[in-house]
């Protein structure tokens, strides 16, 4: 497709920077999750530049407002892709330079001392919170369905084959929503009580427990 405005031809590109968030034409967030890569590597050479003048405190406090900002923004597009597993090997490498461990030391251990979600776990955070603030934009199932069941308190699926659109915020915050325990959801009207509760909860699990929730709830 040509685009023209006056006498002059638009030309094309594969990607666009658009409010932090870099598109490409097939929507699949490569380049973004790409340069995203490219920032936390910088981070983790920064990181390990200060560690010898700085104590653990600062290194974590240093953690979340350089790296997790990093990480955080735009996270709910783009968390549910193959693409973002790359960014759990950069953070075990932050990890393990923070708390000076082996290359062999378990990371989800060391995640658990400095109070720290996994990415997986962080992407599990960010739309939970996303859908607690929007809920408004979704569904009950009590709303679809008269029968009262154990899933008439949790959010409407809509049905899918599509795998973009399953991978999608909307679709996805759903599926990770309903099997949410029911004490955790009844704090959802309380913001900080949520989050608090939430990243606790996410703290005593591993992802990987997480996801064979998810994949029985399909």
């Amino acid at each position: 497709m040509q685009v023209s405005f006056g006498n002059r031809r638009i030309a094309t590109t594969q990607s666009l920077k658009f409010l932090g968030l870099t598109i490409n034409t097939s929507l699949t967030w490569k380049y973004h999750i790409g340069e995203l890569t490219s920032r936390l590597n910088k981070a983790c050479y920064a990181i390990r530049s200060i560690k010898p003048f700085m104590s653990l405190d600062v290194l974590r406090s240093t953690y979340f407002l350089y790296v997790l900002s990093i990480i955080s923004y735009g996270f709910i597009f783009w968390g549910n892709l193959s693409h973002s597993e790359e960014k759990f090997k950069v953070q075990e490498r932050i990890i393990k330079i923070i708390m000076h461990s082996s290359k062999n030391a378990s990371c989800h251990q060391l995640l658990k001392e400095l109070n720290i979600l996994p990415i997986q776990s962080q992407y599990i955070f960010s739309i939970l919170l996303f859908v607690t603030k929007s809920k408004d934009q979704f569904m009950s199932n009590s709303r679809v369905h008269k029968i009262n069941t154990r899933q008439t308190s949790g959010l409407y699926i809509h049905i899918a084959n599509l795998s973009i659109y399953q991978k999608g915020g909307c679709y996805s915050a759903i599926k990770i929503y309903n099997p949410l325990p029911t004490a955790i959801k009844d704090l959802s009207g309380d913001k900080n009580k949520f989050k608090l509760a939430l990243k606790r909860y996410l703290l005593t699990i591993l992802f990987i427990a997480w996801r064979n929730i998810l994949i029985r709830s399909i």
